[in-house]
C-alpha cells in the first residue's frame, strides 16, 4: 500500500583542437540577449560540452505492456546513474574531467495505431534533456498490434535525430522488442552499418528467451556495431524494496516543488507538468516517486527555460530584462533588487532540500543493498546500465566512486 497520495568567433587553433579531440566549445551568449526569453535549448555552459545521447526504440505492439511499464519505472535509475558520470575531452589528460549532459530520444514502433506508410514507426520525442518531458512521453505510450520493423526504425532514428559530429559524445541506440530482427523491407545490416558510420552503437534488448533472440538475429544486430545484446523478461514484476527513508524523501519532494518560480509563456504549463509527472511516478509505485525525487535533486534536472532559480545560475542573467507580465503574481510588483533577493532565498531553500534528499538517498541505497535479491533488480535497467558503463569507458567516461 502506498504511503502517500500520488535530462563564431573561435581562432583557427581552437577549431583545430576541436577537430582533434571532438569537443564542442560553447560560445558565450551575447550579454545583451535576455536570458529570460522562453528558450528551447539548454543554458550555455563555459566548459567543453560532452553529451551522452541515447535513443530508446520501444516495440509497442500488443505483447509489450511489460516493457513499457519497466521503462516508466526504471527511467529514473538510469538518470540517477548518469548524475555521477564524468568525461575527458578525447585522450587529453591536460583537462579535468567534466560532467556530460544527458539527452534521451524516444521512438515507438510496431503499433497498429501508427501510420503503415511510415512503417508503423513514430518519433515520440527528439533528443531532450528535459526530464519531465521524457517522463511525460513515456507515460503516453500504449500498446496495440502491428508489424515490427527493426531495421527501419533504426534507420529512421539515424535520419531524423541530430546525432552531431563530436567524437567524444557517447551515442547509443537501445532497441527493444520480441519479433525477428529481420522483419521489414530494409535489411537491418544496412541500418547498423549506417549507424557505425555515425559512430552510433546499437544495443539490442530481446524480450524473451536468450537463444531465441540469438537465432532471430538480435545478437548480430548489436555485434555488428560493437554493441551489446541482452535478453530480458519484460513481463517480470519488479518488487521494489521499501526503505525507512522513502516517505521523508517524498515529503521533501513536495517542499522542493515549492522552490520553483515559473516564468515566461510556458512557465505555468511546465510547472503543472512537473506535478503531473510526480503523480505519474507515484501511480506506478512510491519507490518510483522516490527515485524521481532523487533525480530532481541532481545536476541533470535543470529547468532554466522556465524556472527563475535555475535561470539565475547563468552569468548573463539580468533581472532588469524580465517582463513583468511573464512573472508570477508574487513578483509582478517587485523591484529588480527584490526579485533577485526572492530568487536567492528560493535557491537557498532548494539547495538545502536537495542536499537532504541526497543524504537520505545514500542511506536508502545502503538499505537496499543489504536487502537486495534477484527479484528486486530491474531487467531493463540492468541491461541498459551494463551496456552503457562498458561502452562509456571507451569514450573516457568514468563514474564517481
Amino acid at each position: 500500500m502506498k504511503n502517500i497520495t500520488r535530462i563564431i568567433g573561435l581562432s583557427f587553433m581552437a577549431l583545430a583542437a576541436t577537430t582533434v579531440y571532438g569537443c564542442e566549445l560553447k560560445v558565450k551568449k551575447d550579454p545583451t540577449t535576455p536570458v529570460i526569453a522562453q528558450a528551447h535549448t539548454t543554458v550555455a555552459h563555459k566548459h567543453i560540452n560532452n553529451t551522452v545521447k541515447i535513443a530508446l526504440l520501444l516495440d509497442t505492439s500488443n505483447s509489450m505492456d511489460g516493457l513499457i511499464d519497466q521503462a516508466k519505472s526504471q527511467l529514473w535509475d538510469i538518470v540517477n546513474k548518469f548524475a555521477y558520470v564524468k568525461a575527458r575531452c578525447g585522450n587529453d589528460t591536460n583537462h579535468d574531467y567534466i560532467r556530460p549532459n544527458l539527452e534521451i530520444a524516444l521512438y515507438q514502433y510496431g503499433n497498429d495505431n501508427l501510420s503503415s506508410s511510415e512503417g508503423y514507426i513514430q518519433q515520440v520525442l527528439g533528443f531532450s534533456g528535459d526530464l519531465d518531458e521524457i517522463s511525460e512521453k513515456l507515460f503516453s505510450l500504449n500498446t496495440n498490434g502491428g508489424e515490427e520493423y527493426c531495421g527501419q526504425v533504426i534507420q529512421t532514428s539515424l535520419n531524423q535525430l541530430d546525432w552531431g559530429k563530436n567524437a567524444d559524445n557517447l551515442k547509443m541506440i537501445f532497441i527493444a522488442g520480441n519479433e525477428p530482427f529481420t522483419q521489414g523491407k530494409l535489411n537491418y545490416k544496412d541500418a547498423v552499418t549506417n549507424a557505425s558510420e555515425k559512430d552510433v552503437v546499437i544495443n539490442t534488448i530481446f524480450c524473451g528467451n536468450y537463444q531465441q533472440g540469438v537465432s532471430s538475429q538480435w545478437k548480430n544486430g548489436a555485434t555488428l556495431t560493437g554493441g551489446d545484446y541482452m535478453a530480458i523478461d519484460h513481463n517480470k514484476h519488479i518488487v521494489h524494496i521499501d526503505t525507512p527513508y522513502d516517505a521523508k524523501i517524498v515529503s521533501l519532494n513536495t517542499k522542493l516543488n515549492a522552490t520553483y518560480i515559473a516564468y515566461g509563456s510556458l512557465g505555468q504549463a511546465k510547472l503543472e507538468k512537473q506535478y503531473t509527472q510526480d503523480s505519474n511516478a507515484m501511480e506506478v509505485e512510491e519507490a518510483v516517486a522516490v527515485k524521481r525525487a532523487v533525480s530532481k535533486s541532481s545536476r541533470l534536472y535543470n529547468n532554466a527555460t522556465w524556472d527563475l532559480v535555475d535561470a539565475a545560475d547563468a552569468e548573463e542573467f539580468d533581472a532588469s530584462t524580465l517582463k513583468k507580465e511573464q512573472l508570477p503574481a508574487a513578483l509582478k510588483n517587485k523591484s529588480d533588487k527584490e526579485i533577485v533577493k526572492y530568487i536567492s532565498i528560493k535557491k537557498e531553500e532548494r539547495t538545502a532540500i536537495q542536499s537532504e534528499i541526497r543524504e537520505l538517498n545514500k542511506k536508502r541505497e545502503q538499505f537496499i543493498t543489504q536487502n537486495q535479491t534477484d527479484g528486486n533488480q530491474g531487467e531493463l535497467e540492468n541491461a541498459m546500465l551494463s551496456a552503457i558503463k562498458k561502452q562509456a569507458e571507451r569514450k573516457n567516461y568514468k563514474w564517481d566512486e
